[in-house]
């Protein structure tokens, strides 16, 4: 039984990512080769010739066209076999599964299901990645535990004042309630911290010039299952927004992870910061950089040890779940109900087909 929510939009890379050389990345147990047109349209293809499974990905461009390295089989940019060798027939069957692309907020999403499904419309936005407001940096780094635990540990940041005290971690953190409010409609969860008085965390203070306490403001916005954004605002203690609604006494960072499984056990984590101010400072740039794939790196580390420890575990094991887990709790509800619609899905067509 799959345990992924298939009939759904993941990122499978950043626009950057994607060129004329023939690029692979696995997406939910899936082998897929990704390349651009001489046009610049991003393509996705089963990794996999039809013939005897050679990786695309190890074989060649000609034109807009993949030439398998092993036998020569040659491909479109639809899937369709357009040669095979020693012969002038083409067996109706020689394609390979192609994939719906939208590239958006410098990412490419990939649809994992059925084509008739995939709806643009349904991608979630993080247009502070692309909007010259805003100056961005960001990474990924490969996570050798399943995505689920990712999704909880972002949806419960007071991790933050002990995994990675010295960076972004408080004591004000952990120690402040959170509020958590549920789109059952739109399948959103929203949690939010306030800290009107907090330490400032070297993250903030060595990037916006900040001296003394600050307000601080975490909002979680979670977009089952692949897009998760944080919308941060620090401020000197005291300074809230004006009552129109404008801030411009406040720094606002965009924190946005795509988290988007590659197997069962292991996860691609997209990472990008956001912020809307010192826009051409370089050196802020290298420091939020190096700062944020630091802190990534520690929940990596957190996360591979805590794969390993639920590996060994005995089947039925109980967890405990407090306040600060109301999100992560609906966030696992969510994905168990897009599972489950996927499976629904998938047994109707194989119905349809016998």
């Amino acid at each position: 039984m799959t345990t992924f929510a298939r009939n759904q939009w993941y990122v499978a890379a950043y626009s950057r990512e994607i060129g004329r050389e023939l690029f692979p990345r696995t997406i939910l147990g899936e082998p897929i080769v990704f390349y651009r047109t001489e046009a610049g349209e991003a393509v996705a293809l089963a990794d996999r010739c039809v013939h005897r499974r050679y990786p695309l990905s190890e074989s060649r461009l000609d034109g807009d066209k993949i030439v398998c390295g092993y036998h020569g089989f040659t491909y479109d940019k639809a899937g369709s076999c357009v040669f095979v060798p020693g012969q002038t027939r083409i067996p109706r069957t020689a394609r390979v599964p192609s994939y719906p692309l939208v590239e958006q907020d410098s990412f490419v999403w990939v649809w994992i299901g059925d084509h008739d499904k995939a709806d643009p419309a349904l991608i979630p936005r993080a247009p502070w990645l692309s909007d010259p407001a805003y100056t961005t940096v960001s990474g990924m780094e490969p996570l050798a535990a399943r995505y689920d635990l990712l999704v909880d540990n972002l949806m419960d940041l007071s991790h933050e004042t002990y995994l990675h005290g010295g960076y972004i971690g408080t004591p004000e953190v952990a120690n402040t309630p959170i509020s958590t409010e549920v789109d059952e409609e739109k399948e959103v969860i929203y949690v939010s911290r306030h800290m009107a008085d907090a330490e400032c965390p070297s993250f903030y203070a060595k990037s916006t010039g900040i001296e003394g306490r600050i307000t601080r403001w975490q909002d979680i916005e979670y977009h089952p299952p692949c897009l998760y954004l944080l919308h941060s605002r620090v401020a000197p203690v005291g300074v809230l927004p004006a009552d129109d609604g404008t801030d411009p006494d406040a720094f606002h960072v965009e924190v946005v992870y795509a988290i988007t499984p590659e197997t069962e056990h292991s996860t691609h984590d997209f990472w990008a910061v956001a912020r809307d101010f010192a826009l051409d400072d370089e050196e802020v740039s290298k420091f939020l950089a190096e700062s944020n794939r630091t802190v990534v790196l520690q929940d990596v580390r957190a996360l591979d040890i805590l794969e390993q420890v639920i590996q060994t575990e005995p089947e039925g094991y109980q967890e405990l779940s407090i306040n600060i887990d109301t999100g992560g709790l609906a966030a696992r509800r969510f994905l168990k109900r897009m599972i489950e619609r996927g499976q629904q899905s998938q047994q109707r067509q194989a119905s349809v087909r016998s």
